[in-house]
């Protein structure tokens, strides 16, 4: 596969998850730890939930407004952690922020998040990217 190849590649699966979010919308339930996140520089503005059983997060959700990029790493994020232990989620979300800051990461870890790897190039861009991976990040380590 030629570089623009992927490179097209990765704008449908970030379009995809664009106009078809998984996991989008939030739950009346005080199981759920939520965080509400806004990046004042662009506009985005995020809510994210995730319920904890134990260790494991069998749940996460997600609902906001802002760029494509955004909304497409929330429905990724999503996807990507449900079912994973604090500890893998940890992980994952440290190679994805790693990814965006053009750091070394583990690829086999962010599946098709992959896909927001120019972001990385985009410096105003990366907030949109990891706004989500923070929120959840916040929400599992939160006191409830």
């Amino acid at each position: 596969m030629t570089q623009n190849n992927i490179e097209q590649w990765y704008r449908q699966i970030i379009m995809d998850h664009y106009q078809n979010p998984r996991n989008k919308g939030l739950v009346d339930d005080d199981a759920y730890h939520t965080i509400h996140l806004k990046n004042p520089s662009c506009g985005d503005d995020i809510q994210v939930q995730v319920k904890l059983e134990g260790e494991k997060l069998v749940d996460v959700r997600h609902q906001g407004s802002g760029c494509s990029i955004c909304c497409a790493s929330a429905s990724m994020m999503s996807e990507l952690l449900k079912a994973k232990t604090i500890q893998e989620a940890d992980e994952v979300i440290t190679a994805f922020k790693y990814m965006v800051s053009d750091q070394p990461f583990d690829e086999d870890l962010i599946e098709e998040a992959i896909s927001l790897h120019g972001v990385a190039k985009l410096p105003p861009r990366i907030k949109c990217a990891t706004l989500a991976w923070t929120a959840v990040s916040d929400a599992i380590h939160e006191d409830k």
